[in-house]
């Protein structure tokens, strides 16, 4: 029996229908794979509230039953979660603003100075992001202890005020996308190149210095090797060593590991969502441009 209808008019060959069969497959693809990044926080957040008995029943109890917040203040007690949060603030701040101040002049000079050897030796900047860190990381050691810098905040602070290879190729990429008439018109003005930089580039380069800002601050913040390495005194360890403060020779206290790790989370997790607009907007207007 033939259709009533035209061929074009068929509600599986309807283009609207079309459109939302493939956005709703494309919602339930995104919510599994939402899901399946939240799993680790959710045990995270489920495993901080239960009680020694509860974190080892199986099988496992999503919801605990009570639910012990005594768990927080315990782990803060654990360790001396002030100073160290004190240490972990300098070792993250200080590297931000170096990697600004570094990143944004070396950016400007290969991407709105015109000099011999220019993209030679951003070729050989560039290079530099092939070499694995463990790579240079016993010679590294080896220079800071001849200098006295070892036990001291300086070898996680001093090096992000000289640069790093993906942070200028970033920002580079991204004043490359500002018209050089605006640079021009300034240098008729009778500005200099520091002038043009603080007074034009860097105002409209909000979204990826918010991105520069954000990945320093995350990595920096989560760094655990660098702190292991260089600090030996417990008055400078950070939060991510006061971590290991929960295991034993034996044991470890999941509970309490689990409710100071959500305490130590919360900061990169508060900064990410309150920059995503600008985090998000900074890696979409980079180019790649030459």
């Amino acid at each position: 029996m033939q259709s009533n209808y035209p061929m074009s008019v068929r509600w599986w060959e309807s283009r609207h229908i079309r459109d939302l069969v493939w956005r709703t497959f494309v919602f339930l693809l995104l919510s599994v794979g939402s899901f399946m990044f939240l799993f680790p926080l959710i045990w995270m957040f489920s495993t901080a509230l239960k009680t020694t008995q509860q974190v080892y029943m199986i099988p496992m109890e999503w919801i605990p039953n009570p639910f012990v917040w005594q768990n927080f203040p315990d782990a803060l007690n654990r360790f001396p979660f002030w100073r160290f949060l004190g240490n972990s603030l300098i070792t993250s701040l200080l590297p931000v603003i170096g990697a600004l101040i570094s990143c944004s002049l070396v950016a400007y000079s290969f991407a709105r100075v015109r000099w011999p050897g220019r993209d030679f030796w951003f070729i050989i900047v560039i290079s530099t992001m092939m070499l694995p860190p463990q790579v240079t990381l016993i010679p590294v050691y080896v220079i800071f202890a001849r200098l006295g810098w070892v036990n001291t905040f300086y070898p996680l602070v001093v090096p992000w005020f000289f640069g790093s290879a993906f942070f200028i190729f970033l920002m580079r990429q991204f004043f490359k996308g500002i018209p050089m008439e605006l640079s021009d018109a300034a240098f008729i003005d009778g500005c200099s190149h520091l002038g043009i930089l603080w007074r034009i580039i860097l105002p409209l380069s909000k979204p990826a210095l918010a991105t520069v800002g954000i990945f320093v601050f995350l990595g920096t913040w989560n760094s655990l090797l660098g702190p292991v390495i260089y600090l030996t005194n417990e008055r400078l360890y950070t939060l991510q060593i006061g971590l290991t403060y929960f295991r034993s020779e034996y044991s470890v206290e999941w509970q309490e590991l689990m409710a100071a790790s959500l305490v130590v989370l919360s900061p990169t997790l508060l900064i990410f969502f309150l920059g995503q607009r600008y985090f998000v907007r900074g890696l979409t207007l980079t180019g790649i441009k030459g």
